[in-house]
């Protein structure tokens, strides 16, 4: 091979770019479906269902699991899925915000999610605690819930004066917090945050990033999300109709209660 090959060779491999991915709303939600289904098998399928975790102490876990590879081996597969479910926390936040500034109607909106929120509360306490009703947390519906509630009232006093208008603001935000931390809602303190730094943030894309990926740390492998994220064209055709979403997450609940409850 001559020189004049090798600096045509590397001439083209310079001319090679990144080309950034255009991702759509739909395939967004298509993601965070996927991950958030990969956590829940994790959590309800092999924690609850295999391992029947709830019936080890922390101590008496790590006894079992020295003194059983296969039961190490399933432990250590559910927290690798819960690790990959904490990817949907930051996208669903975003694309909640989203949804809110690009609604025709907010109370339709709203109200399709509350009732989401209460017919996914049985589903998701059988799947969690094998019981159909319990209190001990509530599903992530509700942080939505709160969430659409937070961003109504933020959007409400935007017209404020600058001093009052963060003061309120920062408010707004402490009783969502407030209110997913009494409701025990799944994702709850992460989510608030997130949806606040989405909105209030909205046009300043590289500070939005950059907070954002330290409160998605919450979830350790939420900052990876932020990458997806910034790959969204703005592009809302919906695909698959967006009550398949709405149902989608009560539905897939059940089904894997029931698989893990007949373990």
């Amino acid at each position: 091979m001559n020189i004049n090959t090798v600096n045509t060779m590397a001439a083209g491999k310079r001319r090679v770019t990144w080309k950034i991915p255009s991702l759509t709303a739909d395939w967004l939600k298509n993601f965070a479906c996927i991950v958030m289904l990969i956590q829940t098998i994790g959590v309800v399928v092999i924690e609850k269902g295999i391992i029947n975790l709830d019936k080890y102490t922390q101590v008496g876990l790590s006894q079992a699991m020295a003194e059983d590879n296969h039961l190490m081996f399933m432990a250590g597969v559910g927290s690798i899925m819960q690790l990959v479910g904490g990817l949907a926390v930051p996208i669903f936040a975003f694309l909640l915000v989203e949804g809110f500034l690009n609604t025709s109607d907010y109370r339709k909106y709203l109200l399709s999610i509350i009732i989401i929120a209460l017919v996914s509360e049985i589903p998701y306490d059988f799947a969690m605690s094998r019981s159909f009703f319990d209190w001990s947390s509530q599903n992530t519906m509700v942080s939505v819930c709160i969430c659409l509630f937070m961003l109504y009232f933020l959007q409400m006093f935007s017209g404020r004066k600058e001093v009052w208008r963060y003061v309120i603001q920062f408010i707004i935000v402490f009783c969502a917090v407030l209110w997913v931390t009494l409701f025990k809602a799944q994702y709850g303190l992460c989510m608030v945050l997130l949806v606040a730094v989405f909105y209030l943030l909205y046009a300043r894309h590289i500070l939005k990033t950059v907070i954002g990926v330290i409160v998605s740390l919450l979830y350790v492998t939420g900052p990876l999300s932020f990458y997806i994220i910034w790959c969204y064209n703005g592009q809302r055709k919906n695909k698959i109709p967006k009550y398949i979403y709405y149902i989608f997450y009560p539905l897939h609940l059940l089904v894997l209660g029931i698989i893990a409850y007949s373990m």
